[in-house]
């Protein structure tokens, strides 16, 4: 019997040694101070990029320019954003652009108000800036200068134009007068207006 319980307690002596070895391991885990200590140091540095990101100036962009009384897309890039005033094409936007040195593809937005002062000039002394054969005014009727006609000033040469032609009692006059197309169009099949009328069927004559 005193045999057997000796070896119980040899037995059980080992089994004592393993239990703070294993203990040892298990405090030796929970030490993550050091992990908190880089998240918090990570928080801050996050905090610090966006205090950084948010210090920098943003450039604000103008979603309206305004140029030669018509109001331009902000948004759009140079050259396309020119072809908003009435009587200038992508053509002549982009001699505009060059010749007032502003980049064609730049966003009409982010611009700087000299370059759009620039702009400005150049659209105004639009005759000076362009080639005589793009001006929409050759030998205008009523003073024969070469002129170019933009915005508000385009719609009412036309309407102009079209009243005397009317009061010329001429052909192109004439059709407009009737509401009729003016180049040559065939009407026979296309243009028509006014009341619909369907087939026309005759009555059957009554039976005898």
């Amino acid at each position: 019997m005193a045999e057997k319980v000796e070896k119980k307690v040899k037995a059980a002596e080992p089994a004592a040694e393993a239990a703070p070895k294993k203990g040892g391991k298990k405090a030796a885990k929970p030490v993550e101070a050091p992990a908190e200590e880089t998240a918090q140091a990570k928080k801050g540095g996050a905090k610090g990029k966006k205090a950084a990101v948010e210090e920098k100036p943003k450039d604000e962009i103008k979603y309206i320019v305004r140029i030669a009384n018509a109001d331009l897309d902000g948004t759009s890039t140079v050259q396309y954003a020119l072809t908003g005033i009435h009587g200038i094409g992508i053509r002549c936007s982009k001699i505009l652009s060059r010749k007032a040195e502003v980049d064609p593809n730049a966003i009409m937005g982010y611009l700087p108000p000299e370059q759009v002062e620039r702009l400005k000039n150049v659209v105004e002394n639009f005759e000076a800036n362009i080639p005589l054969w793009m001006l929409n005014r050759r030998r205008d009727v009523y003073t024969g200068e070469d002129k170019h006609l933009t915005g508000i000033d385009l719609t009412m040469g036309i309407k102009e134009d079209i009243n005397l032609m009317k009061k010329m009692r001429s052909y192109k006059g004439l059709r407009h007068e009737r509401g009729q197309k003016v180049r040559g169009q065939r009407t026979k099949s296309t243009g028509r207006t006014g009341a619909i009328v369907g087939v026309v069927r005759k009555k059957e004559a009554a039976k005898k």
